[in-house]
């Protein structure tokens, strides 16, 4: 491409140049030819008559000199007087104008310039002219040097810019190899961009922001198989150590049944934990598509208040639904609130929030589901998002286990593992129903309790 694009410079210029000398040859031509024409003239006033200068060659012959000039001198009768014509071109048929005129013979085989005078009550008619020959062949031994000049250019144009792309893509080979040498067990690893031209830093600072969530995403993967074989391996264990238990000698059918029985709530575990990461596989996907409608909050929480019922007696809470409240509304109303989201997705996360909140929130304490506006503070030209949060008073949690809780089978409190209804992996749910709405979930934990809040953007327009 650079050889291309220096080529086709050279070129241009080639072709420029040639036609400025062109041009620039015949103007000269053409302002020489009207001086002779003045020249003749100024010599026919000088002389009593044409005889005297004809009789005078070398006036004029001087102020040729060279064998591709021209020279007539013609009466009103078309005789020639004074001719010079070493070509022996014939004689060229001109109009008659007393004001200099510029053309071509009819053979277009030279450049003339005539004048029709008054000499002594004589009209003659001068015309001067110089062969066309001389000049073409100037010329096309100028385009010929243009031609090889532009193709020795062409030729250096090619090596040099391939060295030049050879020594300007080292940076580049350099890149490829240190990325070359990263692989799954050295993500650790960083391109270094001290050494790279500025063009390049860019890129090395992009695949370096790559390379640290790649690790993170492996490191992830790594923590999750392995979580996913603890968790996996607690209940096989159980299987197994009961039957063996059981297999070791004859007993009543009673013990069988209470073998079975117990099986069976560990199938019932296993079963909810691979529905569980079905669904996590499934919203990951990046075609994994939504049934959004407009969601009325306050009957969705009703029916989820209702579910729950049970367990919260149990748990010695109480369901408090403060969505559509405010201060203007009595509290016998409730304001219409709702929520542009899929109501499937929004009930389940709903539900894991719930039953992580009556899992893990103190006894005797409520816990209160609200549901408000929220006014984009940054960028208050924004429309505004909506925010459903459920709080419940309980353990504060630490600020560094904030940021796990939404890892898959992170649970905060380890000793009351056995009666989470998801395997650890509820709000690792909560979290990817909010990507896929485009929203988000944050969980904050301070002597007034802790509360999740999903923030739902506004229904674009």
């Amino acid at each position: 491409m650079f050889a291309l694009v220096s080529t086709c410079l050279l070129g241009g210029i080639g072709f420029y140049l040639n036609y400025s000398l062109q041009r620039e040859i015949a103007w000269r031509d053409d302002q020489s030819l009207l001086g002779r024409l003045e020249h003749i003239q100024a010599l026919l006033d000088e002389s009593q008559s044409v005889i005297e200068l004809q009789n005078r060659p070398q006036l004029y012959a001087n102020m040729l000199g060279n064998q591709d000039s021209l020279l007539w001198v013609l009466n009103d009768q078309g005789q020639t007087l004074i001719s010079v014509n070493p070509s022996q071109l014939p004689l060229p048929t001109l109009s008659h104008s007393q004001t200099a005129q510029l053309g071509f013979d009819e053979q277009q085989q030279a450049r003339l310039a005539w004048r029709y005078v008054e000499h002594n009550e004589q009209g003659l008619m001068l015309i001067a002219g110089k062969l066309l020959a001389p000049r073409e062949q100037m010329l096309a031994a100028y385009r010929l040097k243009l031609f090889v000049i532009l193709v020795i250019g062409s030729l250096l144009a090619f090596l040099l810019g391939a060295w030049v792309s050879r020594q300007g893509l080292q940076p580049v080979r350099r890149l490829a190899r240190q990325v070359e040498s990263i692989d799954a067990r050295r993500l650790h690893l960083r391109l270094a961009d001290a050494e790279l031209p500025t063009e390049l830093r860019g890129l090395a600072y992009s695949l370096n922001q790559m390379l640290g969530r790649l690790e993170v995403g492996f490191g992830q993967l790594s923590r999750f198989s392995e979580d996913l074989a603890h968790e996996i391996r607690t209940p096989l264990s159980n299987l197994m150590g009961q039957t063996e238990h059981t297999l070791r000698k004859a007993r009543p059918l009673e013990d069988y049944e209470t073998l079975l029985a117990s099986h069976q709530e560990e199938y019932e575990r296993l079963s909810r934990m691979v529905n569980s990461m079905l669904f996590l596989a499934r919203t990951e996907q990046p075609q994994a598509s939504l049934k959004q409608s407009w969601v009325n909050v306050f009957e969705l929480t009703e029916q989820l208040f209702e579910y729950f019922e049970g367990m919260a007696e149990e748990a010695d809470m109480a369901l408090i639904n403060e969505v559509g409240l405010n201060e203007q509304a009595p509290q016998a109303e409730r304001a219409l609130t709702l929520v542009w989201a899929d109501q499937d997705l929004l009930r389940r996360a709903l539900a894991n929030l719930l039953s992580n909140a009556l899992c893990y929130g103190a006894k005797g304490q409520p816990i209160v589901l609200r549901c408000y506006e929220q006014e984009n503070q940054q960028q208050p030209q924004s429309p505004s998002s909506w925010i459903i949060e459920v709080g419940n008073r309980g353990p504060i949690i630490k600020a560094d286990s904030l940021a796990l809780l939404f890892e898959r089978f992170y649970r905060g409190d380890p000793a009351r593992s056995h009666s989470s209804q998801t395997g650890g992996l509820g709000l690792s749910i909560v979290r990817s129903i909010m990507q896929l709405h485009h929203g988000q979930v944050c969980v904050t934990s301070d002597d007034s309790g802790t509360r999740f809040m999903l923030e739902f953007p506004s229904k674009a327009e």
